[in-house]
């Protein structure tokens, strides 16, 4: 059972029950996929203040980074990136949480929220480096309060409980905040990490999106039981909250920040979305996937259900409309620039931010490289063991 705040908690229906995507009477929802706002006793409180710009505004996020994911894919497939994540069908999840957290707050996610380095701040270029094979790092973590996108399964779990720690440690009321996928609650470092956030009560918020697939593993396979319930097992509260709404996602995480900042410890949410694309441009879910399936989640579209809500209340006019366009147009061009205008890195660039102090050690290996290339009549290499001397 997924507890709230308050300790109330409810208990599976025959159809939620040994169906981790189903929707029980836990899982939060304040817009319905009709555009249908509904009042919940509990959770209206943490989204009171959101006034009618601000769901226009949420709307414009929403629709700005689907257009940053399509067009970043349409770069993948040009040859322009190695590889992209795409994120179509989890905008609410990212923009929701990412929206809710202060400036102090520090992400830690994985190579997923995309979204969420928006609402961070982050220089669109930046966020292409990786992909891109220009960079191993696509920004500084310290600039925008997130650290760069973790490869490896949920090992960015134990990174923002040990940064929650440090944040106990100084007396501060930011919260670490981590971002992770349902297959990666099989991974030892994310339970590792809910046993120290748990046993030392740290403020971080471990915020899993259900997309329903791990790679080509559906959740279902992975836990007969509802993931927000295994929270349960280390005495972390949580939260299962529909994904796929704006509202809901945003009362949920506000929740859970507040809870931390209070001192009340780690919270764990579940929200319940779907991946509407591939794992990565590499993967070709046709083959794992059924197709009704993907067609009944796109009944579910997170901007079409806040487009439907903003419908009903009369602010869904053509001038927002085109307005949204033109600035999900204008960041599109500006991203597809700065990565066909990127700079390739030199081969000495491959030495840069190993070590945060030089060391001999690398020194040297820097200086045996630059006389390697140097021994190819490469002047590049030449210039640069001049500087490595």
């Amino acid at each position: 059972m997924s507890t709230d705040q308050t300790g109330h908690s409810g208990a599976s229906t025959p159809e939620s029950a040994g169906n981790p995507g189903a929707a029980g009477p836990e899982f939060l929802q304040l817009i319905t996929p009709a555009g249908e706002r509904i009042s919940h006793p509990e959770f209206d409180f943490w989204v009171r203040d959101i006034t009618d710009d601000q769901l226009c505004s949420l709307f414009e996020d929403m629709t700005v980074i689907r257009r940053i994911d399509v067009e970043a894919t349409a770069l993948q497939r040009q040859g322009e990136l190695a590889l992209w994540p795409p994120l179509l069908g989890q905008e609410a999840a990212q923009i929701g949480s990412g929206r809710s957290l202060r400036a102090d707050d520090f992400v830690f996610s994985s190579y997923r929220e995309n979204g969420v380095a928006y609402c961070r701040g982050v220089d669109l270029t930046d966020l292409l480096r990786v992909w891109r094979g220009n960079a191993s790092g696509g920004w500084d973590p310290y600039s925008i309060n997130m650290a760069t996108p973790q490869i490896i399964i949920g090992a960015q779990t134990l990174h923002a409980t040990g940064y929650a720690m440090g944040i106990q440690n100084d007396g501060a009321d930011a919260v670490a905040v981590t971002y992770f996928g349902d297959g990666a609650t099989s991974e030892g470092d994310v339970n590792e990490a809910m046993v120290f956030a748990a046993s030392f009560q740290v403020p971080v918020v471990f915020f899993c999106t259900n997309n329903h697939w791990a790679i080509s593993e559906p959740v279902r396979l992975q836990s007969h039981i509802q993931l927000a319930d295994r929270a349960a097992g280390f005495g972390i509260p949580s939260l299962r909250v529909d994904g796929n709404d704006v509202l809901a996602v945003m009362a949920a995480t506000r929740l859970a920040l507040d809870r931390a900042r209070r001192g009340g410890g780690p919270t764990f949410i579940e929200a319940v979305t779907y991946r509407m694309g591939p794992h990565t441009t590499a993967d070709d879910p046709t083959r794992y996937r059924d197709a009704n399936e993907l067609e009944d989640w796109a009944a579910k579209d997170p901007i079409s259900r806040l487009a439907g809500l903003l419908e009903r209340k009369g602010l869904l006019t053509g001038e927002l409309q085109q307005q949204v366009k033109d600035k999900a147009d204008t960041v599109a061009a500006q991203m597809r620039r700065g990565c066909t205008t990127m700079p390739e890195p030199q081969p000495m660039d491959i030495f840069k931010h190993v070590y945060s102090t030089p060391n001999s050690w690398l020194e040297r290996q820097q200086d045996h490289y630059a006389r390697y290339l140097a021994s190819f009549g490469d002047p590049a290499g030449a210039v640069q063991e001049e500087g490595v001397r």
